[in-house]
C-alpha cells in the first residue's frame, strides 16, 4: 500500500536570526500493513464434503431424470437403507473383517519378502541382473491370470487370497526399496567408512533414514493395491468377503448392495492410505526440524 507524507527539509537562520523558508518536499513512502488477525475461511478442508455433497445431488438428479430402476441405478436413498439393513444384521460387518484380514495378512507377507529381497539386489548388481528377467515375468502376467491357479492350489479359503495380495504388491514395495537403497549418496558412504561405522550402523543411521522416503511412496502404491488383490482372489472362488458379496448382489440384481460393498472398499483403501501418511509424517518428522 503506498502512502504520500510531507516532508520539511532545508530550513535555517541567516545571521540576523530571521528564519529562511523551508523546502517542502513530497515523497512517497511504499510500506505493507501487516496480516490483521482475523479467521481466515479453510477451503482446503471444505473441498471434500463440498465434493462429496455435489456428487450426490449429481447422483440423485440423475436417477430423478433418467427414472431408471434400481436394478439399474439406484439413488443414494437406496443405498443408504440397504446400508443400514445389513450394518443392523452383521453381514456387512462379516464380510469386512474377512477381506481386512486378507488385506493385512497379504500386506505384511509382499512387505516382508519386498525388504528380504531388496535389500541384496540393491547391494548386488550380479544378483540384480539374475534375478530381474524372472521378476519382470513374474509381473508381466496379469494377476487375474494367475488368481484362478493359486484357489485351485491353496483352495479356495483365504490362504489364497493373502497370496494374491502379497503377489500384487511385492513388485512396487521391491522397487521402492532397491531405489531407496542405491539414491544414499556415495559421499555419505564413505563418511561413515572414515568414521569407521559397522555395516549394521550404516544400515540404521544411513541407509535407513535415506531410503524412507522412496519406500513410503512406494508403500502408499501398495496399500491400495491389496485391497485390489484382495477383491481379485474373492472373485475367483471365495465364500466370505466383499468380492464375494459384490458376486452374489450382482447375481441377484442387488445393484444398492453392490453399491454398498464398493463404497466399502473405498473406505479401506483410503483408511490405510491415510495410515501410511500418518506413518510417513511421523517417521519423516526430522525433515522438518
Amino acid at each position: 500500500m503506498a502512502h504520500m507524507i510531507t516532508v520539511k527539509t532545508g530550513c535555517s537562520s541567516d545571521s540576523l536570526g530571521n528564519v529562511q523558508p523551508c523546502r517542502v518536499r513530497q515523497r512517497i513512502i511504499r510500506f505493507t500493513i501487516g496480516p490483521l488477525n482475523v479467521p481466515r475461511l479453510r477451503w482446503d478442508v471444505l473441498i471434500v464434503p463440498l465434493a462429496a455433497v455435489a456428487l450426490l445431488a449429481t447422483w440423485q438428479f440423475v436417477v430423478w431424470v433418467t427414472r431408471y430402476p434400481s436394478f439399474i441405478l439406484p439413488s443414494p436413498s437406496d443405498v443408504f437403507s440397504t446400508a443400514q439393513k445389513v450394518i443392523v444384521d452383521g453381514t456387512l460387518w462379516r464380510h469386512t473383517s474377512v477381506t481386512l484380514v486378507e488385506v493385512s495378512a497379504g500386506l505384511i507377507l509382499g512387505l516382508v519378502t519386498a525388504l528380504a529381497l531388496g535389500y541384496p539386489l540393491a547391494k548386488s548388481r550380479r544378483l540384480e541382473r539374475l534375478s530381474t528377467p524372472f521378476l519382470v515375468v513374474s509381473q508381466s502376467v496379469p494377476i487375474v491370470a494367475i488368481a484362478p491357479l493359486l484357489v485351485i492350489w491353496f483352495g479356495s479359503g483365504q490362504l489364497s487370497k493373502m497370496l494374491i495380495c502379497a503377489l500384487i504388491v511385492f513388485f512396487p514395495l521391491l522397487i521402492s526399496v532397491v531405489v531407496g537403497i542405491r539414491d544414499v549418496p556415495k559421499e555419505l558412504h564413505e563418511l561413515m567408512r572414515s568414521l569407521e561405522a559397522s555395516r549394521w550402523q550404516t544400515f540404521r543411521m544411513l541407509e535407513v533414514p535415506a531410503a524412507l522416503p522412496v519406500f513410503l511412496g512406494g508403500l502408499r502404491i501398495a496399500v491400495t493395491l491389496s485391497v485390489v488383490g484382495a477383491v481379485v482372489g474373492e472373485f475367483v472362488g471365495a465364500d466370505q468377503g466383499l468380492g464375494f458379496l459384490i458376486n452374489q448382489a450382482r447375481g441377484l440384481f442387488n445393484t444398492p448392495l453392490v453399491f454398498v460393498a464398493v463404497l466399502t472398499l473405498v473406505v479401506i483403501a483410503l483408511s490405510l492410505y491415510g495410515i501410511v501418511m500418518l506413518l510417513e509424517k511421523w517417521l519423516l518428522r526430522w525433515r522438518d526440524a
